[in-house]
Parts: structure tokens; C-alpha cells; sequence
């Protein structure tokens, strides 16, 4: 088990001590998508779902799932964000819709977590505000692009959807 760090020696799990790592700049950007009908991605564009401005009311949901990320994993430490990005955008060909965050903070931990509970909430609430004309979409992809600062960087070799 050693190589997982939220189990000690016993296998237990525990919140992993950061104390003695350097605070460094960490960035974290996912992504992740949902497919929809063809109408229902019409009205997200055409800014007629019933419910109002979809991705507006998603990019805030985004944001604040980034804020609340410790309340939500239990092992994940509570981090001062720096900056929560969530932008949206529109598949026509694929009748989807792609959600990308970017999470930064100067601290002693990464913010993978974040940006990754962030793309879910901001994708679950298009499902929520257009449930009632498709309830077949389907949230998928969704994935660490790149995280940068502590004692690893990586990036996605496919960044395509």
C-alpha cells in the first residue's frame, strides 16, 4: 500500500501530512464533456432553456464546486484558490458540450482535485437545468489535462475529447 498515500503502514486511511512540503505555484486544468440531443444543445445556444442562461448558472456552480472541494473528497486538504477558471464550449458536430477548469493556488498540495470536482458540478448542473426536455445525456471524459508544481508535473498525451 505504500504507494497510495492516503493509507499509512496498517492500511488505514489518512489525510496525508503536507506540513513539511514547499509551498510552490500548482495549476491543475481538466476537462470533461456532456452529450446531449442536438434540440437540447440548440437551446443552450440559443439561450431558451427554461431554466435561464445554462452555462452561466454552470460556470458559477463550477467555480464554487472548486471552493468546496475539501467539503466533499474526505482526505482532501481545504486550499486558498487563487484562481478558478471554467470555461464552456460547444461540440455542434458532436451534440455535446465541453467543460475546462483551471484551478491555481501557491501552497503545499496540488489542486487536481478541484478542478476535476469542478468540471463534474459545472457539467451535473447543464444536466440539471435541461433535464426536462433530455434526460439521456450522458457526462463523460472527464480527465486531468496537466497539473504543474510540487514534485511532479504531467499532461494528458490526447488532449481530444
Amino acid at each position: 500500500m505504500n504507494d497510495l498515500t492516503h493509507f499509512d503502514a496498517q492500511g488505514q486511511a489518512h489525510m496525508v501530512d503536507v506540513g513539511d512540503k514547499a509551498e510552490t505555484r500548482r495549476v491543475a486544468v481538466a476537462e470533461g464533456w456532456i452529450r446531449m440531443q442536438p434540440g437540447t444543445l440548440a437551446r443552450i445556444r440559443q439561450g431558451t432553456a427554461a431554466k435561464g442562461d445554462v452555462l452561466g448558472v454552470a460556470r458559477l456552480a463550477a467555480i464554487m464546486a472548486a471552493k468546496r472541494t475539501a467539503d466533499l473528497i474526505p482526505l482532501c486538504h481545504p486550499i486558498a484558490l487563487s484562481r478558478v477558471a471554467a470555461d464552456f464550449a460547444l461540440d455542434e458536430a458532436g451534440s455535446r458540450v465541453r467543460c475546462e477548469v483551471r484551478t491555481e493556488c501557491t501552497g503545499r498540495t496540488g489542486v487536481e482535485m478541484e478542478a476535476l470536482t469542478a468540471v463534474q458540478v459545472g457539467l451535473l448542473t447543464i444536466y440539471d437545468m435541461c433535464k426536462a426536455v433530455d434526460r439521456g445525456m450522458v457526462m463523460e471524459g472527464v480527465r486531468l489535462l496537466e497539473k504543474h508544481g510540487g514534485k511532479s508535473d504531467y499532461r494528458a498525451n490526447d488532449q481530444a475529447g
